[in-house]
């Protein structure tokens, strides 16, 4: 191979791949004709899309899911002030870039060599500590208070909070560890990491068509979120331009949850009580009050003796933002499973990010009902949680974060 094509970059030599890569994404299919015998293989869908790290919104919000996904958390080390934070910011800024490019970084490890972009996305957040480790007391959103505790929690501080968060997500599991593990190197002796937790979906072109993942319940998960096409998306999921303080303009704010599934217990169930505890066919996701997989729920409709389809204690109830006072967010999660205990109970469950333009108002009073009555909550166990402040994405020549740290 010529040694002018850079490394994760075999786009050009499959003549019109690159080009169709997003727009074919969807169909899981292989681009372009087969290479000849002698010439190069040609990326597959998966491998030659890319998301840019420019943009109004961070990428990693509304991204389509990925297949691999790492949430880390890092605390500044002692010492680290104001300046360093900004230094360690850039550093990230321009290795995401680069990576979520197909490109290489300073002191590349070669772990994703041959690898096209994946739709790789960096996304990164402020923790409430931050700002009183960095002297921007004055500049913490009012919308970083502290989460309430709630009724369920049994949380584990040492996998909670920190001060800066970051999500990385991609559809091949080596890019998203090469990501992993340039974010980590370009902290140096800034910020050493607090917690670590490594999730996964199902990798795209898995179905014969693009279908809405189910969760290790087995259940079709995020059939009622929020759509970027909804009238009112943007006011739910992002601050809006003018909002206060203004360096979060166009950011939004990530609740993430580590949420155990107790799969020994709901397992035991038969498929009606499963489908009687969320509300949904299992097979389809169609709400048990009829219709397919996008019919809204009918929380009124009874059968013919006047009984509701949906049980007053259903999760899609006590989820549904009309029982909440149109509290939504964007729920963006990844499953995960980190072994079996010696009794063999499986370690599994889902890491729920909960995307909001103000979690007051989103995530707090939904989690609220869903601790008071949601049937649901028998069969899981929220372990660990933090809140983060992800401002807005970076214009070219910018980096994550720049407007607070040099405000």
């Amino acid at each position: 191979m010529s040694s002018d094509i850079t490394r994760r970059r075999l786009l050009g030599t499959v003549g019109a791949a690159g080009a169709a890569g997003v727009a074919a994404g969807a169909s899981g299919g292989v681009l372009g004709a087969r290479a000849t015998q002698d010439g190069p293989t040609a990326l597959t869908t998966i491998g030659s899309t890319s998301v840019s790290f420019h943009g109004r919104h961070q990428a990693g919000i509304t991204t389509p899911l990925q297949a691999r996904g790492h949430l880390v958390a890092f605390d500044l080390a002692p010492g680290a002030d104001r300046r360093a934070a900004a230094a360690l910011l850039r550093r990230w800024s321009t290795a995401a870039q680069r990576l979520t490019a197909g490109q290489p970084v300073d002191d590349d490890t070669g772990v994703a060599l041959d690898a096209g972009p994946s739709s790789l996305t960096v996304t990164f957040g402020f923790g409430r500590t931050f700002f009183d480790r960095t002297g921007l007391e004055k500049q913490r959103p009012e919308a970083l208070e502290p989460l309430p505790d709630f009724t369920s929690d049994t949380l584990d501080p040492k996998r909670s909070n920190g001060d800066l968060w970051l999500q990385i997500g991609a559809d091949d599991g080596l890019v998203a560890f090469h990501a992993l593990r340039a974010v980590q190197k370009a902290a140096r002796d800034t910020a050493r990491l607090r917690w670590q937790m490594n999730g996964f979906n199902r990798t795209p072109g898995a179905t014969e068509r693009p279908r809405t993942v189910r969760n290790l319940m087995g259940q079709v998960d995020g059939t009622n979120n929020p759509q970027p096409t909804d009238a009112d998306f943007d006011r739910r999921i992002f601050v809006p331009a003018d909002g206060d303080p203004a360096w979060m303009a166009h950011g939004s704010y990530a609740v993430v949850r580590r949420i155990r599934m107790l799969l020994d217990g709901w397992e035991s169930l038969s498929l009606a009580e499963q489908e009687k505890v969320i509300g949904r066919r299992k097979s389809d996701g169609a709400p048990l009050s009829g219709g397919t997989a996008t019919t809204p729920v009918d929380l009124n409709k009874t059968d013919a003796a006047g009984n509701a389809l949906i049980a007053a204690d259903a999760h899609v109830r006590t989820a549904a933002p009309e029982t909440n006072g149109g509290a939504a967010m964007l729920r963006r999660p990844f499953s995960f499973h980190d072994g079996i205990d010696a009794d063999g109970v499986p370690d599994a469950g889902l890491l729920l990010i909960a995307w909001q333009a103000d979690p007051i108002k989103g995530f707090v009073p939904v989690q609220r009902k869903l601790d008071r009555g949601d049937a649901l909550s028998a069969f899981i166990r929220h372990e660990a949680s933090a809140l983060f402040a992800v401002p807005g994405g970076a214009a070219k020549g910018e980096y994550v974060g720049q407007r607070l740290l040099e405000a």
